[in-house]
């Protein structure tokens, strides 16, 4: 998938911008805080109906302005030879009400039909969330990842989180009671089958996921750290314990006395280690990057071949600083591949991209960012 030309209207601190987009390169250059990383952030939107940075639609709108609108036309790659398909993308918000999704000028009913139409990575600064942050930004990932190739997916994450949800109203009722409050057995049985039902489904997909992920994660990580470390990937659910229905059943009596759901899928996690220790405790600042990169490089190249044989579009927003010129190099090397599609870069160092262009005979084109005008 190729985004041809990008229209931006009110986003984030971008009043206007008309963009026409090289196939290949594009590449945003200015100082930090001046809208490099919000033009990212649109394209962003455009594939998962909400802002990566943002999970309130109501701030994407630009201060004292009542409406936003985001605009992609897309060209469908066709491994045929035959001729191209334009794919038009818009979305538009008005503070205080819900926005509109549209394809080819059709309103989507539901917007997960949406989510996987134009597959996308994003690698930033902030995913070193995922090595020093909680549980839940891991999750996150995996959910992000399979959810664009596999819509079943979508329909059992949400059915679990339905069921989590209506068992939790259950055990916080219990929990606040002061005459003895007991949930309905009936009830609380067939809450706990739902998020079973779900919850199995859901971790037999993300077991096959980071199987399949690791050992191309590893080779990218090897090849950008010039083999220096060994890294790995584990994963852990509940659901390793046994049947999840008698996981959840077993402990339902803690549940009671905290008023939440200890046990299930929506605690499963992804352990990051470094030569067979974790990697929140040793890795430096530029070998959490270099893990990073080389985990958003091996979804990119999951996707590739899983997503409807469509190229993932590929945002690397800022993410040369803190790194050594070894692993700068290599990655420019990676990224400058056939393998790799349209991409989007951002930094404030024109040298980075300088020697991406270098002897290139890629495709690019350079903007320039300052406050919130491109050109």
């Amino acid at each position: 998938m190729i985004l041809k030309r990008l229209s931006i209207l009110n986003y984030k601190n971008i009043g206007e911008a008309q963009l026409e987009l090289s196939p290949k390169m594009n590449c945003f250059i200015g100082r930090n805080g001046m809208g490099k990383t919000n033009v990212l952030d649109a394209v962003y939107y455009l594939s998962f109906c909400r802002s990566a940075n943002n999970p309130i639609d109501s701030q994407v709108i630009r201060h004292d302005e009542p409406f936003c609108m985001l605009e992609g036309e897309y060209v469908e790659e066709q491994g045929d030879g035959s001729e191209e398909a334009t794919l038009v993308v818009s979305c538009g918000m008005k503070r205080g009400q819900k926005k509109h999704f549209k394809r080819n000028k059709k309103e989507y009913k539901r917007l997960s039909e949406h989510i996987g139409l134009i597959p996308l990575v994003v690698v930033s600064p902030a995913d070193t969330l995922l090595i020093e942050g909680m549980s839940e930004e891991r999750r996150r990932l995996m959910d992000m990842v399979i959810a664009q190739y596999d819509r079943s997916y979508i329909d059992a994450l949400s059915r679990y989180n339905n069921a989590l949800q209506q068992r939790n109203s259950l055990l916080r009722q219990a929990e606040s009671s002061t005459s003895g409050f007991t949930p309905d057995e009936t009830l609380m049985q067939l809450w706990e089958e739902q998020m079973a039902e779900a919850g199995e489904q859901l971790f037999r997909k993300r077991t096959a996921f980071v199987d399949e992920l690791t050992p191309v994660f590893q080779e990218y990580y090897q090849h950008i750290s010039g083999h220096q470390e060994q890294v790995g990937l584990q994963y852990v659910s509940h659901c390793q314990r046994g049947l999840l229905l008698d996981v959840i059943r077993r402990d339902r009596h803690k549940d009671l006395a905290v008023g939440y759901s200890l046990h299930g899928v929506h605690r499963d996690d992804l352990e990051f280690t470094l030569d067979g220790h974790p990697m929140k405790r040793e890795g430096s600042q530029g070998q959490n990057k270099t893990f990073v990169i080389a985990l958003k490089l091996a979804q990119f190249d999951f996707l590739r071949r899983t997503a409807s044989q469509t190229t993932p579009l590929l945002l690397l927003d800022d993410i040369f600083d803190k790194l050594d010129a070894q692993r700068v190099e290599q990655i420019v090397r990676l990224v400058s591949s056939d393998s790799f599609g349209q991409i989007f870069i951002t930094d404030t160092n024109r040298d980075h991209l300088d020697q991406i262009l270098t002897g290139s005979t890629l495709d690019y084109r350079i903007f320039h960012v300052e406050n919130g005008e491109i050109q």
